[in-house]
């Protein structure tokens, strides 16, 4: 069946009204209120009339245990303002304090960011839809037992997790302008998912993602880092972003793709050092579309709240191939769009430390890390798993140490008959993190090529509803 590039897709949207009442403190820079200038602003744009609005339904525990170990979900179900004083080393164990601090509601915020991706996965493995979004969701640091760099719930991880039911490979791309090190960590032993990044590196917040870290194990070379330096502006970005994504399709050939487009990586950022305009950012959405495989595109970072806002909104008219006007139209949060009261944003005057020979010295080593592929892995044929919005499949009990990360643990036994589980051998004792200099055991391996294609059964109950 060949498939016709122009055709318009069917594109669903995830957003939960009350995401945007979620504070996470007076100075703190992550403002969950920037989903709901989004939210406002695109449909004041009208976008809504040309995609499925749904409010999802909220994760629920045994949900978000499918990877989190169950004594952090249940720590951050248990832990309020008020009984701090009672965790303090459970606090520190979990990372939660500063960055990731304790705030009315946490967990139902996680519960909302995670049922959205969640729902948004199940989606694209229902074929309901082309392209599904959640700018709720894209929470790439967090770790399977541990909170990080103001996440949670990594809820990109439990997509993926879902999506790998249905589909043998799934592709990962984060444009964010910090390293998805949480995501790759999930998937660091597996060739069922490539992690690609590209970030600010060198000093810069978590550390991780050097250009050597290539995967372990069955994983190896299914991770991909371009390490950046400050000032990448629109023209350069596209000069790496296409040569390098246009070789990963063409090596990995996944079945469908998850995008995380973090808004730090636009100029003007709180906490970025980029010099994106929403144009160059945007172009990522644009080029990941022209493969005609069904994509999930998540939020993630982004502190300057009215950019992000308006990146989103354009990312979306974009997915739904639709131009709007740079004039912003008038809306709940007209005024923090101010003094111009556009759409388009300008770079800023600052110098792009990425010379020529620096990008195209990363370039030929993510290329020759690419050759070195086998070629696009499968997966052996079985009986696929219920999806999670059945409900029965009750909670994964995880026997790993909580201390220790076993990244693919859960992933394995979701997508594995249970006979071809075994206690693997630590590959090659990989330190991710030198800081932490915490080891990781590699994960059960992946099963030979075979095609994975079953349908579910009929009247299963969809894990979302649409918006009136």
């Amino acid at each position: 069946m060949t498939v016709n590039p122009h055709a318009k897709k069917k594109i669903s949207y995830y957003y939960d009204g009350d995401v945007g009442n979620y504070y996470y403190g007076q100075g703190h820079p992550m403002k969950p209120h920037r989903i709901r200038m989004t939210h406002n602003l695109l449909l004041n744009y009208g976008l809504y009339r040309k995609m499925e609005v749904y409010r999802p339904t909220v994760a629920t525990l045994e949900e978000m245990t499918k990877y989190h170990s169950d004594d952090y979900m249940l720590f951050l179900k248990t832990i309020k303002p008020d009984n701090i004083s009672e965790y303090g080393k459970q606090m520190q164990r979990f990372n939660v304090g500063e960055d990731c601090p304790v705030f009315d509601g946490l967990f139902e915020f996680c519960q909302i960011s995670s049922g959205g991706s969640i729902a948004a996965a199940t989606k694209i493995n229902k074929k309901q839809t082309d392209i599904a979004i959640n700018w709720m969701g894209g929470l790439h640091h967090a770790k399977k037992s541990e909170a990080s760099g103001f996440c949670y719930s990594n809820d990109i991880v439990l997509a993926i997790l879902e999506l790998l039911k249905y589909h043998q490979r799934v592709l990962y791309i984060d444009i964010d302008i910090h390293h998805g090190d949480g995501v790759e960590e999930a998937f660091y032993t597996t060739d069922r998912v490539m992690t690609v990044s590209f970030h600010k590196y060198g000093e810069y917040f978590p550390g991780t993602g050097d250009l050597r870290d290539v995967g372990a194990g069955r994983g190896r070379y299914y991770a991909l880092n371009f390490p950046l330096r400050d000032g990448i502006d629109d023209e350069t970005y596209e000069k790496i972003f296409v040569p390098v994504m246009e070789k990963v399709m063409a090596s990995y050939q996944p079945n469908v793709i998850v995008l995380q487009c973090g808004a730090d990586s636009l100029t003007g950022d709180r906490l970025g050092c980029f010099n994106l305009t929403l144009k160059g950012h945007g172009k990522c959405v644009e080029y990941m579309k022209k493969f005609n495989l069904p994509i999930i595109m998540l939020g993630g970072g982004g502190y300057t709240i009215r950019n992000v806002a308006r990146c989103w909104t354009y990312e979306t008219s974009v997915a739904l191939d639709t131009d709007i006007a740079n004039e912003l139209p008038y809306n709940d949060y007209f005024e923090y769009y101010g003094p111009d009261f556009k759409l388009h944003i300008a770079p800023s005057n600052m110098t792009n430390h990425n010379t020529p020979e620096y990008l195209d010295k990363i370039k030929q080593k993510i290329f020759e890390y690419l050759r070195n592929l086998p070629h696009a892995p499968g997966v052996q044929m079985q009986e696929i798993k219920d999806d999670a919005i059945s409900g029965d499949e009750g909670i994964i009990l995880d026997e790993a140490n909580p201390d220790e990360r076993l990244p693919t643990a859960v992933s394995d036994k979701m997508i594995e008959d249970e006979g071809e589980l075994f206690d693997g051998e630590k590959e090659g004792g990989d330190i991710r993190n030198e800081s932490s200099a915490q080891k990781r055991p590699a994960g059960s391996p992946t099963t030979p090529v075979a095609d994975v294609k079953k349908t579910k059964t009929e009247g299963e109950e969809e894990k979302s509803t649409p918006m009136e």
